[in-house]
Parts: C-alpha cells; structure tokens; sequence
C-alpha cells in the first residue's frame, strides 16, 4: 500500500507489512503526545473533520492528532448542522469541503457512505465509522494496543486467544478489528453474545477461511480465560428502538469478582468507549478502574499515536517530522507518564 495522498477507508487495505509500518510511525510519535517535543511538520495543513454521527474520543482524537503534528483543525458535528440537511449529496460536499482541506477524517451514520463521499474528494479521507460497517482507524489502534500489551508479558500476536463479548452483530469495532487478526497465524477467537447480536456470518466464515479457530457462544461465565477480552457496549443507534436495545442491554457484565474466577491472572481487558456505565447496562464496571490489566485508557492514547502516524503517512512526512521540531516552553505531567 501507498499512502501518500490516499484514502483509509477500509481494513482490507492493510497486509501485515503495512500494519507494521504504521506502528512503526506511531511510536515514533511517542515523544510529540508525551509533550517531551513538538513538531510542526503539518504548520499551514488544515484537517476538515466530518463527525455526522455523534462522537467524543475519535472526533477529538483525530484533531489533537493533527494539531500535534502542527496542523489546524475545522470541525462539522452533526448533520443539522451541514448542507446535507438541505438535501446536499455528499459528492457535493466532498468536492467542496475538499478545496478548503488538505485531508478529511470523517463519521457517517450510514454504511459506505464515507466511500461515497471519497469519491468526490480532492484530498485524502480518513473513515472514522460508517454506521454498522468499519472503522479501520480503530481497529489498527486496537492492534496497536493488543500488540504492545501482549509484548510486556512476552507475546504475541500469532497465537493468542482474544474472546469478543457484547454487540457484535453492529459493532463496527469488532467487525474491522476481525478482519485485521485474520491476518496473523493461529489466533482462537471466542465471540460471546446474544444469538440475536451474533458477529456476522461472512466475518466468521473469513476468519475460518483465513485458518483460525473460532467457538460461538451465548454464555459469558466459562468462556473469558483468553489473553485478551475486548468488551463493547450494545450500540443503540442502530436498533429500531430503545425499547428494542435495553432487551440486550446488561446481559454481559464484567466486575471484578468475574474477572478473578474467570479470567487468566494477566487477562487484557479491553472496550472502543465509551463504556455504558448507566446501572442497566455496566458492561465494565468501576470496580475494574484499578485493576492493572484494564487496558482501556492506554487504548484511547495509543489512538493519538495511530492518528498522528497515518495523518504523517496519507501527507507524506513521515520521514521528516523530526526536522521540525522546537522546545515545549510550558509545564505539562504528561512529560513524566
């Protein structure tokens, strides 16, 4: 793959090779989100970040990416509050939105919808979520944070077991993280949720294909002694109702007390976020917060780090961040952490 000046829009743009390289860049980046250096590589850039769906962690960590590297951020949250509620295409919107832009991030409720909109764009488009479909910018963050807790207990990848607990019939996360582990050799996977919010039939079939285990399963208890649980929250968007979602809703939770029968003693624990900690639903709860393996919060940092990396690789500075660097002239603890 050849990333200058191209669109992330989907996982299956990535082989192992490609992967690597983007984690390579991104830890590269330690330094600039540790606020030890700044760079101002991407001074002048401007990102045009897209969020018509609603969105916290992706949309703000998609423009503090950009801004560490240098660059100005001009946001549009909401679909009210653009001219596709007056009935404007989203090829119209790109062609323009693209002149003012030197890349896009971009969320749409609708699945393929920012393929669509790539196709009337002039510069670079990065998916941050289209509806049910993927979010490969998620995904490889994911990657990226499975990658680097499995290595301080001396893993890998290739052959871990990794259980996906919750709503994986529309969790876009689970459905584009898949598609990449399929890539690796021998990993188990065990996918644990109602028969009604299954992982989709063709995403289990690729990951047999591809030669890897797979078990199914509507029972939490017994089934979480894996290297990695990666937990997701039932997303009620995309049910007709949310009558229809609170059905599903608090069916797996996971507490300290099920960890500790349950779990392996160094059991990763991971969730996209937001997590629903309303008391219907506490799919992780608080009780969790200190236990050394919950993996959530470094999750949401590493995502600034793949952001920046891919931001660096679609403008092509990548090799050449370092040469514009300058002091951090104020105090921040985030040089000790």
């Amino acid at each position: 793959m050849s990333f200058k000046g191209e669109h992330i829009l989907s996982v299956s743009q990535f082989d192992r090779d490609t992967i690597q390289q983007v984690f390579h860049i991104a830890r590269n980046m330690q330094p600039y989100a540790s606020r030890q250096k700044r760079t101002k590589v991407l001074e002048g850039a401007i990102l045009g970040n897209l969020f018509f769906e609603p969105s916290t962690r992706t949309r703000v960590s998609f423009g503090c990416a950009f801004n560490l590297l240098g660059g100005e951020v001009r946001e549009t949250t909401g679909m009210e509050s653009s001219a596709l509620s007056k009935g404007e295409s989203l090829f119209d919107t790109a062609r323009v939105i693209s002149s003012y832009s030197d890349v896009i991030a971009m969320r749409h409720p609708q699945a393929g919808s920012v393929a669509e909109f790539a196709e009337g764009s002039r510069v670079p488009v990065l998916n941050g979520g289209d509806g049910a479909n993927e979010h490969p910018t998620q995904a490889l963050l994911d990657l990226f944070t499975i990658e680097r807790e499995l290595a301080a207990s001396g893993q890998c990848i290739d052959g871990m077991h990794i259980a996906m607990v919750g709503d994986l019939k529309f969790g876009r996360t689970v459905h584009s993280l898949s598609k990449l582990l399929k890539l690796y050799k021998n990993v188990r996977f065990t996918l644990i949720s109602p028969n009604e919010l299954a992982m989709p039939d063709e995403i289990v079939s690729a990951i047999e294909n591809a030669g890897h285990q797979v078990s199914i399963t509507d029972v939490l208890e017994g089934n979480l002694n894996a290297d990695i649980v990666y937990q997701t929250r039932i997303q009620e968007e995309r049910f007709p109702s949310k009558a229809e979602a609170n059905l599903y809703r608090g069916k797996f939770r996971l507490n300290q007390e099920i960890y500790t029968r349950y779990c392996k003693s160094n059991t990763v624990i991971m969730h996209p976020l937001p997590r629903d900690s309303r008391q219907e639903a506490n799919e992780l709860d608080n009780d969790l917060n200190l236990n050394p393996n919950l993996a959530i919060f470094r999750q949401a940092d590493n995502g600034i780090l793949v952001r920046m990396a891919l931001f660096a690789l679609t403008l092509g500075v990548e090799n050449i961040v370092g040469n514009y660097e300058c002091a951090v002239p104020w105090y921040s603890n985030k040089h000790s952490g």
